[in-house]
């Protein structure tokens, strides 16, 4: 005979220290029986869209979030009804009593530790030269770092603990929300939850006409009014800042205030670079490979940065060291519906033009297609964004986190140049690189940047570098 116990299955670390993820979909519902490995649920992180696999066979009791939420590390999402013979013990996973503290195999590994407030701890920084195998934790544009855990202040702690004593914390919200109802004098006890169990949702605030502040705030102002929110619009539209875009906010942040950008700029006559990537093309050799502008110049850089270090190197603060890697993991931007994201070609310094172009265009189409794994968006040491496919002749890119270059490349259009003392109908492209001037010295990047649009106006350069 069978007994049966409820197992909780807490959301996984999904890999490189992510500390949330959004449900986007369940595949299963309460009281449906399932198989170890099936897929229940379909969630968000900062870079990717990843299946969660169910721990456990059996039966789903309980699902605790709905579609759209967004869930810590390491708090239950599901819990299921696994039968159990008498006398055995499961150390798979905590009894749903036990809470969410203890470790659980998941679909990465066991998530990130809960400190004393509930909240996921960040992992210790890895340091050090890092092999082309084991990619940095520091983290490229798109997907570029996942933001740090959110600490409540004291002030929202003070705030929470206030509201809790008078009575206000059966309204079922979160701090955020309450902040936000502070802030714009929003009385909660007059708004009505349309979460899940009444829960108020930052959209129910939002609707809420603004009015006079809570008694209790309204006592310690002096009957001090909140300034008026603007006033909505029927053309105005509010998208909650989560995923890819919050992900990369904080990292552009990170990035240009952290390391003192340097732009510089070249024009270069690239018709007979573009003369040979028609030939490519033609080729059997190419055939079935997608090769792009983005192929060639990506090949042209890889050979480069390895007469050019410093563009390829990272400013460890922490350690106080300089790390010049011995291989280039390729970064490469792309838009997508879910944002700007930037898959990493690993190890490209080892790989020929056909190689290169083939995993630049697989790993661009899983971005887009939004199947590309985390894994496949961090460890970058240098990045190329064509903003060329844009319509656009140049910019100045803001770097990656961890980074020392990155590389703009315009489009590619007819102009007058001077070519052999006559003015000629040329094609012509812009390169923009920025770096990081801690790393790279002027002289350092100019000189990069003129082997670059050297190799791409005269492509038979390449075999001083082959």
């Amino acid at each position: 005979m069978s007994i049966t116990m409820e197992k909780l299955f807490n959301l996984p670390d999904l890999g490189e220290g992510l500390t949330e993820s959004e449900i986007l979909s369940w595949r299963v519902a309460e009281g449906d029986t399932v198989e170890l490995n099936q897929v229940i649920a379909e969630v968000e992180t900062a870079k990717a869209v990843v299946e969660l696999p169910s721990p456990f066979s059996g039966v789903v009791k309980k699902l605790y979030e709905p579609v759209g939420a967004v869930v810590n590390v390491g708090k239950p999402i599901v819990s299921f009804e696994v039968a159990q013979a008498p006398g055995t013990s499961s150390p798979e996973a905590p009894r749903a009593d036990a809470g969410a503290e203890k470790p659980q195999p998941t679909l990465v590994g066991y998530g990130a530790p809960t400190e004393s407030s509930g909240r996921p701890a960040r992992r210790a920084r890895r340091t050090g030269a890092v092999s082309a195998q084991s990619p940095l934790n520091d983290e490229p544009v798109g997907s570029a770092a996942a933001a740090p855990p959110v600490q409540a202040t004291d002030e929202v702690e003070a705030e929470t603990r206030a509201e809790a004593s008078r009575g206000i914390g059966h309204l079922r919200s979160s701090p955020p929300v309450r902040k936000l109802a502070r802030d714009r004098g929003i009385d909660l006890q007059s708004v009505q939850g349309t979460g899940t169990k009444g829960l108020i949702t930052r959209e129910d605030v939002m609707h809420a006409a603004p009015g006079e502040t809570s008694p209790d705030r309204s006592t310690s102002s002096k009957n001090a009014k909140a300034a008026p929110a603007p006033a909505p619009s029927s053309g105005d539209t509010r998208t909650p800042i989560r995923g890819v875009r919050k992900a990369t906010a904080a990292a552009m942040v990170a990035s240009a205030f952290t390391a003192p950008h340097v732009t510089v700029f070249l024009s270069v006559d690239v018709t007979e670079t573009m003369a040979l990537l028609e030939r490519l093309r033609a080729s059997k050799r190419f055939a079935g490979v997608k090769l792009t502008v983005t192929s060639l110049v990506a090949k042209v850089v890889t050979l480069s940065l390895a007469r050019h270090r410093a563009l390829n190197s990272q400013w460890d603060g922490e350690n106080r060291e300089i790390i010049e890697f011995g291989h280039v993991n390729l970064g490469l931007a792309a838009a997508t519906e879910r944002g700007l994201m930037v898959p990493v070609v690993h190890g490209a310094q080892r790989m020929d033009l056909a190689a290169l172009a083939a995993a630049a265009g697989d790993l661009t189409h899983a971005a887009r297609e939004g199947t590309i794994t985390p894994p496949q968006l961090t460890g970058g040491t240098f990045s190329i964004s064509n903003v060329g496919v844009f319509g656009i002749d140049a910019g100045t890119p803001i770097l990656p986190p961890g980074q020392a270059g990155i590389l703009a490349v315009g489009q590619v259009r007819k102009m007058p140049w001077e070519y052999q003392d006559e003015i000629a109908l040329r094609q012509v492209m812009a390169l923009s690189l920025s770096f990081d001037h801690r790393l790279v010295d002027g002289e350092q990047g100019a000189s990069f940047l003129a082997e670059v649009g050297g190799i791409l106006e005269d492509p038979g350069m390449l075999m001083g570098l082959i």
